[in-house]
């Protein structure tokens, strides 16, 4: 028997969390132009959403600080002054308009959508490796012309630092690898895909599909790895090992190269199991002190469902 779930009849697309991942934010554009053409979906509304105005304006990540850091329960109620930056003031903002947080008032799913200079893929990232719905969503995505992956960051929702925890359920969509501040009209055409793949799987649901059992294959985060540093700069000394650049998901194992230092000396990985990395010398993560990630991956089988109001 399938499990029976409300309609999502409210979706939230997002662009624009970073000012200079620019898929995102011209896919929205270009949905909010159709929408104006009268090219509305039955059965469903779609909010559309620039999260970063400022930022989009001046082409750069964030103008303050990090607004896809920002959503956590304490920072979206900290007290507002005129010295707070303004992407916490920007994130409080879309908590009202897409929340708010943990409540039956937010938009029942946002898909936040985010470009990285990894070779990534397309990946759906959220916080819940039990979320049907989104399991669901990336199970129908299976079909798109790139890779999909489902990645899950093990966090509590009150600790949960980005835009998609807002909504009722939520991803990030994550697609690369291109730079920042460029469009690459192959990522692009592989991001629109996958949002009309979604949208019509939304349509489908909401119109009393059922929806058959199965599994997806999840990568949870279990930790990162920064550059090797200078331990009085602070500068890195060493860069990704060529061996290891370019392979997200592929299996990382116990002395395999990661690092070649500046000095021409490989530096091994030293986990005592093998695990998958991502996010590998993704550009923006420098600042965070973050060269990679590394996950394990586990096969979540899945329910049937199908929507409660059908």
């Amino acid at each position: 028997m399938a499990v029976t779930l409300p309609a999502l009849s409210c979706v939230a697309l997002c662009g624009g969390t970073h000012g200079n991942e620019l898929s995102g934010i011209y896919l929205v554009q270009e949905t909010l132009k159709n929408k104006r053409k009268g090219e509305a979906m039955e059965a469903v509304t779609v909010v559309t959403v620039i999260s970063n105005p400022r930022a989009v304006q001046q082409r750069v990540r964030y103008t303050e600080t990090d607004l896809n850091r920002c959503f956590t329960y304490a920072m979206l109620s900290a007290p507002v002054s005129e010295r707070t930056p303004y992407e916490i003031i920007r994130s409080q903002e879309l908590n009202s308009l897409l929340g708010p947080k943990g409540s039956g008032q937010a938009v029942d799913l946002i898909c936040d959508l985010h470009n990285t200079t990894a070779n990534m893929g397309l990946c759906l990232i959220t916080y819940a490796d039990s979320d049907w719905i989104c399991l669901h969503i990336c199970k129908h995505l299976q079909m798109a012309t790139i890779p999909v992956r489902y990645i899950h960051y093990d966090i509590p929702l009150s600790e949960a630092f980005s835009l998609e925890s807002v909504g009722k359920h939520g991803f990030a969509m994550e697609i690369g690898p291109q730079p920042h501040g460029v469009i690459r009209s192959n990522i692009f055409t592989a991001m629109q895909e996958a949002v009309h793949l979604m949208l019509d799987w939304v349509r489908l649901f909401n119109s009393g599909t059922q929806f058959d059992e199965g599994s997806v294959d999840v990568y949870t985060m279990v930790k990162n790895i920064d550059y090797p540093r200078d331990p009085y700069t602070h500068n890195i000394t060493a860069a990704v090992h060529p061996e290891l650049q370019d392979r997200d998901f592929c299996l990382l194992y116990p002395g395999d190269p990661i690092f070649l230092s500046f000095s021409g000396e490989i530096l091994r990985y030293k986990g005592k199991e093998p695990l998958y990395p991502f996010f590998i010398n993704e550009c923006a993560y420098y600042e965070k002190g973050v060269a990679l990630l590394l996950a394990r991956k586990s096969k979540v089988k899945i329910p049937a469902i199908q929507c409660s109001r059908a």
